[in-house]
């Protein structure tokens, strides 16, 4: 039998069709090419057109803009927080010149690269020192590191996390050298079990945000202020990880930030990327002696922020001096009626696949686990949901759905609007795409298959 793969041409002659590509990519993409057929694809109508096709696609970035059209606002696999304008054109300044990042430009002397975010923190949350890392669980490593190494760490059974990724509070403790030291039962922790399990080789009392679960019914939870006192009473430390960055809340919410720092706590961890509506970063505000220790420590210069992140980090904090909003802000303030008419205009613009429903948004990325947003979802009753949700992700830009009771769901809660032109030509294409709207009926008209 005929084999067309032992006609395959040389990669010389490949390359000779492609002379004003760089030669670098041209050979990386002639050999790809050349592999998916031997590997049984057919060849292609126009070698020379497989091979651009290929450079273009090798060389297209794999970090790019897409559209949330989830309904979730922290949405982790799609990077968190929107940055705020302020934030975008302060990254854009700094990114490509250099910077006075560990210069003082008063002195000509070297300067602190916290000297924008330190002053600022400080103001702004009332305590002694602020320091900031790369993220929240480096923040908790950094802390449990420089002021519990070799010692216990007292934390409640119901506060023994996981959270995405595999990070557990359990691991985390021991590899910053600490010993674990559990108390109460999974549903109910009183301070008097922290008391009793005080002894002379403790160091902190550790209380954990539950992230991104939530326990209800027979529960109990010892008092944040009851603990600081605890912990200083005994000449212990008092850590929390709050890892939300929730500056405010509903009424009788106290983790908040300014909560946990009024109740006199000596270092508070929580997240710039989540409801603080930042970059990723992990934030460390308290004390000043214990902040001292976590700054003089060797893993801080391992877990500390470049230029980029320390731009985004100000410019928020620059924002939230001015009262300014954050998109995450506007985001989880919108409700049905100001959702309503971008949500009516899509789903008249989808026709008859189309329908506004009712929806419940979420937060999301473990800041409040047990909240609902109430807002409305554009829904598309298909044969083929799953393809259309793939269709939509292949647009430009990608637009992230997702299927909910059989059907497409579009929510546009974290979608800025000047997207939405683009939302909508991708799910009307993405329609098209899918059997040419064959599989899709109105949810009045189910199909009679």
């Amino acid at each position: 039998m005929h084999d067309p793969r032992r006609e395959l041409p040389a990669v010389h002659t490949l390359l000779a069709l492609v002379p004003d590509l760089p030669k670098s990519a041209a050979r990386s993409a002639v050999r790809a090419v050349l592999q998916a057929v031997r590997t049984g694809n057919p060849p292609p109508p126009s070698w020379e057109a497989a091979v651009r096709q290929r450079v273009r696609s090798d060389t297209t970035p794999h970090l790019r803009p897409v559209i949330n059209a989830t309904g979730v606002v922290l949405h982790t696999n799609l990077g968190r927080a929107p940055l705020s304008p302020r934030a975008v054109a302060a990254v854009a300044a700094v990114a490509g010149d250099y910077t006075n990042l560990e210069l003082d430009l008063d002195t000509g002397e070297r300067g602190d690269r916290l000297a924008g975010v330190t002053p600022r923190l400080k103001e702004m949350l009332g305590v002694e020192s602020a320091l900031a890392v790369n993220n929240c669980a480096a923040a908790l490593l950094l802390a449990l590191s420089a002021l519990a190494a070799g010692r216990e760490v007292i934390v409640a059974r119901g506060e023994l996390v996981e959270i995405g990724g595999g990070f557990r509070v359990p691991d985390v403790i021991s590899a910053c050298g600490a010993r674990l030291k559990e108390v109460g039962t999974t549903n109910r922790t009183r301070v008097q079990d922290y008391e009793r399990a005080i002894g002379p080789d403790t160091a902190v009392i550790l209380r954990v945000h539950p992230s991104n679960f939530h326990i209800e019914g027979f529960t109990e939870r010892a008092e944040r202020a009851a603990l600081v006192a605890l912990a200083h009473e005994s000449g212990l430390l008092y850590v929390e990880d709050l890892g939300s960055g929730a500056m405010g809340g509903p009424p009788g919410d106290d983790d908040t930030v300014p909560a946990v720092c009024a109740a006199g706590a000596d270092v508070v961890c929580f997240s710039g990327d989540k409801l603080f509506g930042g970059p990723q970063a992990g934030i460390l505000v308290g004390r000043a002696g214990p902040l001292a220790l976590l700054r003089r420590h060797p893993l801080y210069r391992a877990l500390r922020l470049d230029r980029l992140v320390l731009a985004a980090l100000e410019a928020t904090l620059i924002d939230r001096q001015l009262g300014a909003p954050s998109p995450v802000d506007r985001m989880l303030q919108q409700t049905p009626s100001s959702l309503a008419m971008a949500t009516a205009t899509l789903a008249a613009a989808l026709g008859a696949a189309a329908e506004v429903v009712t929806n419940q948004g979420l937060p999301g990325g473990g800041s409040r686990p047990a909240a609902r947003l109430a807002g409305l979802g554009v829904r598309l009753s298909c044969a083929s949901p799953d393809r259309v949700v793939a269709q939509l992700r292949l647009a430009t830009p990608p637009v992230i759905a997702r299927v909910a009771d059989g059907a497409v769901l579009i929510d546009l809660r974290a979608v800025d609007p000047r997207w939405y032109p683009a939302l909508e030509a991708a799910a009307l294409a993405a329609l098209q795409a899918v059997s040419s709207n064959a599989g899709c009926t109105t949810a009045a008209e189910p199909d009679a298959g």
